[in-house]
């Protein structure tokens, strides 16, 4: 057997391994939202249920306000990402087009923010949002998130591919900075800022801890705080209940991920992130 082919059954074998690894959970996830309490307590562990329960997701949609939290989810999510692309977008033009005094520094300086966990300065922001009254709203959960550095970081990037010939031509046509930018480099950057907007959505859709912190009732809580009180239902963890929460959970982002995929690979085979 040629050396290559022993690579490649190599690679294969690695690459299955790792399927596997990232994959497994989320079956499980799938299986054990369809049994019965007994079946999730059983050992050896059942794969396949020996009945599917559909009113497991019955139940679970029923223990709550879950219409609230969905709706709430939605509406921070999307609100945020409509935020963050009229920030960024500007933001990284400037960043990649223009050569101004200090920008360099002010980059060196977004880019700071990256490594600042959030844990280390929701106080700050938690009491900024309570001296303005807008603590246990939904504002709390948008106006923290309202720009992003990854944002800027990703789409300055993919705006500096762009050939500055393609610019120099636009302006002696007459067009202006901002028909350049939503003319020219948006539509260009669609793969970018279709990868960021999914990073983003997933991120804040899956947010529990800022969620936590800001809100104190079911007016604002958005889904991943609701999947938490499953742990309630039937007096204890019943854990096929909030497996079927979950899978509430994560259906909308596998949803989003499979209209999204190809512009996500696009956007990393364009731009070379370096």
């Amino acid at each position: 057997m040629k050396a290559s082919t022993i690579i490649k059954v190599i690679n294969g074998i690695g690459l299955l391994l790792v399927v596997c690894i990232f994959a497994l959970p989320f079956v499980w996830m799938i299986s054990t939202s369809f049994k019965s309490l007994g079946e999730t307590l059983t050992f050896p562990p059942k794969w396949i249920p020996n009945q599917l329960l559909w009113e497991n997701f019955a139940k679970a949609w029923n223990s709550g306000p879950f219409l609230t939290y969905i709706t709430n989810s939605i509406i921070v999510s999307i609100s945020i990402l409509i935020l963050q692309f009229a920030t960024i977008i500007p933001a990284a033009y400037a960043f990649a087009r223009y050569r101004f005094k200090g920008n360099r520094f002010f980059f060196g300086l977004t880019m700071i923010t990256l490594m600042i966990p959030t844990q280390l300065i929701f106080l700050p922001v938690y009491l900024q949002m309570s001296k303005w009254g807008l603590l246990d709203t939904l504002w709390a959960l948008i106006l923290p998130f309202a720009s992003s550095a990854f944002g800027i970081f990703l789409l300055r990037q993919t705006f500096k591919q762009v050939p500055e010939e393609l610019l120099e031509a636009a302006r002696l046509d007459g067009a202006s900075e901002w028909k350049i930018i939503f003319k020219i480099m948006v539509p260009m950057a669609k793969p970018t800022l279709v990868t960021f907007g999914l990073f983003s959505f997933i991120t804040h859709w899956n947010d529990y801890f800022w969620p936590l912190v800001m809100t104190t009732s079911d007016v604002a809580r958005t889904l991943p705080l609701g999947i938490t009180m499953l742990r309630e239902v039937e007096g204890g963890a019943a854990w096929n209940i909030i497996m079927a929460g979950n899978m509430m959970l994560v259906l909308p982002i596998l949803i989003v991920f499979f209209f999204a995929q190809r512009q996500i690979i696009q956007a990393f085979v364009y731009t070379g992130v370096k």
